[in-house]
């Protein structure tokens, strides 16, 4: 019996997410643990592995799609066995020895290379990576002319508003043209480069049909500096209106560079001014001349004398960089969460001082003991979760900005930095645990995150958040709410400052300030005010308020 694998629901929120890998093809042998394919949402990465053993029968979706959650992307079964049923609104799918060939690109909004071309070079066209992708940006060639590839090797790496991607090819030859530079927006099913053998034309291939790509036979390489003496006029890209035709990275430059695009040598393909034609501009401009439509431009004004000296342009350079898609998707929740919820902040300062002896009662009884180590933040985690449950509208959803749900156990948001972004695993039920406990499962919880390895159940359901800066010498900040959560309290660091004794002497003591953003939506300032004096008398008398509970 045929059997259908499904994208999971990684998340409770999660709709659809990325097939970024295919780790199997059509008439591979499973079993039941082998991953089958990768696949991303907009918080984490996970592999899909198999839960049922047999051949795979075919492949519903491409690298790239993004899937709806619950759909079936491929099949397992016995060889020969009918899975039309299984295939996505009833869609025919590919036969069962079938490896599921690359769509046509008939549907592409821009129209594709010319099909009639007198040439056995074979063009290398940028994916479709997604349903609703038009186009993408192609970040890195790891290719040049002139470079042999072998079927699996990476040609480029390109990137969608949702993620990155690289492209493996899928024909062995020679690279015979590059079409695009990177950094160029590409639209969807354009051909990127040429693939042949030695000597093949790849001019036809070119997009436009125009004859753009440099000699099979040549690495691309910058044009060699002219003397002003030999220079011949140039060569300007640009239509009947005098619009001048270049790509992003040589606009950016020409701007950086203070060039005027009109005077540069077009190199590109299509005839558009590229980056090396910017540079060589900037390097040689009395080697160039005005183009007949080319449109004048203005005189250069002559500095007065006692103008000041004009700036290095090594001092103006400065790189260019596209958001990861997780930062993407941090900067939309951020600007939701402070467009959508009337936030404010309250801080509040208390002593350290049993704190700090009791942590060192730790340390020094480590090997008595036998405790996991206890640092300030878990002391801070602990300390909330008691408190959290006198306080129910802060530990709280507002769910559509017009009903409250309020948690029985406190489920516990920790911020954590990560190579990829902020991210916010959650400790489920922090107010049952001992101290010890949330020191081993919130670390691995932080761990887990760093490395990539956290399940998406442990992103969500969240109904408090720490965010503890105080490691880096904050001294004071205000953390966002994290939606649809209703509060979030910032940890700054630990300061000295004094106090009168009671005989009047000056006592120096260690103090720490704790900030409270609350949406004011969900409790006034009186509520919040009074969680902050709670929390204080409970974290200055720890040690009392511990004895009474497990460590």
């Amino acid at each position: 019996m045929a059997n259908p694998i499904m994208m999971p629901k990684a998340g409770i929120t999660v709709e659809s997410c990325i097939l970024t890998k295919w780790n199997v093809k059509v008439g591979d042998k499973v079993n039941v643990g082998d991953v089958v394919c990768s696949y991303e949402t907009d918080k984490s990465a996970f592999d899909l592995t198999a839960e049922v053993a047999g051949e795979v029968l075919a492949l519903f979706c491409e690298e790239g799609d993004e899937v709806p959650v619950l759909t079936n992307i491929a099949v397992v079964g016995n060889k020969g066995e009918d899975f039309s049923a299984l295939a996505p609104n009833g869609a025919s799918a590919p036969a069962a020895n079938e490896v599921k060939p690359a769509p046509a690109p008939a549907s592409a909004p821009v129209a594709p290379a010319p099909v009639a071309v007198s040439t056995n070079a074979k063009p290398v066209t940028m994916p479709k990576a997604g349903i609703t992708v038009e186009s993408c940006i192609l970040t890195k060639w790891n290719v040049k002319v002139g470079d042999t590839v072998k079927v699996g090797d990476v040609m480029f790496s390109y990137e969608t508003d949702k993620s990155s991607f690289d492209f493996q090819a899928e024909i062995e030859g020679e690279v015979l043209a590059l079409f695009c530079e990177e950094g160029d927006e590409v639209p969807v099913l354009s051909n990127v480069c040429a693939v042949g053998a030695h000597g093949d034309d790849p001019s036809p291939l070119a997009p436009g049909g125009a004859v753009v790509a440099p000699a099979a036979n040549e690495v691309k390489t910058a044009p060699a500096q002219s003397s002003p003496a030999t220079a011949s006029a140039p060569v300007v890209s640009a239509n009947a209106d005098g619009k001048i035709f270049a790509s992003p990275r040589a606009k950016n430059l020409a701007v950086k560079l203070g060039v005027d695009l009109a005077s540069a040598t077009a190199t590109g393909p299509n005839g558009r001014i590229i980056e090396r034609d910017v540079r060589e501009a900037s390097l040689n401009p009395k080697a160039v001349a005005p183009a007949a439509n080319e449109v004048k431009p203005a005189p250069a004004v002559a500095p007065a004398q006692s103008a000041p000296a004009v700036a290095s342009d090594d001092f103006k350079a400065y790189k260019d960089e596209k958001m990861s898609n997780l930062r993407k998707v941090i900067a939309k929740n951020m600007v939701a969460s402070l467009s959508t919820m009337a936030q404010l902040t309250h801080t509040i300062s208390f002593d350290c001082t049993n704190i700090m002896a009791f942590r060192k009662y730790l340390k020094d009884n480590a090997e008595i003991l036998k405790l996991p180590p206890i640092t300030i933040n878990h002391i801070i985690v602990y300390a909330v979760s008691r408190v959290l449950k006198n306080h129910k509208d802060l530990n709280a959803n507002l769910i559509n900005g017009d009903t409250m749900r309020y948690f029985e156990h406190v489920n516990m948001g920790i911020a954590t930095d990560t190579p990829r972004g902020l991210l916010v695993p959650t400790l489920f039920g922090a107010d049952t645990m001992s101290l010890s406990e949330i020191a081993v499962k919130s670390k691995k919880l932080s761990q887990d995150a760093i490395d990539g390895k956290l399940s998406p159940e442990f992103l969500t359901g969240g109904s408090f958040t720490i965010s503890n800066l105080g490691n880096m010498g904050i001294e004071s900040f205000t953390p966002v709410v994290n939606p649809p959560q209703t509060g979030i309290l910032g940890v700054n660091t630990l300061e000295t400052r004094v106090k009168i004794g009671k005989d009047g002497e000056i006592v120096p003591y260690t103090a720490m300030a704790l900030s409270l953003t609350y949406d004011h939506r969900a409790l006034d300032g009186a509520p919040a005010s009074k969680f902050l004096k709670e929390l204080k008398d409970f974290l200055e008398n720890f040690s009392v308020n511990l004895m009474a509970n497990s460590i």
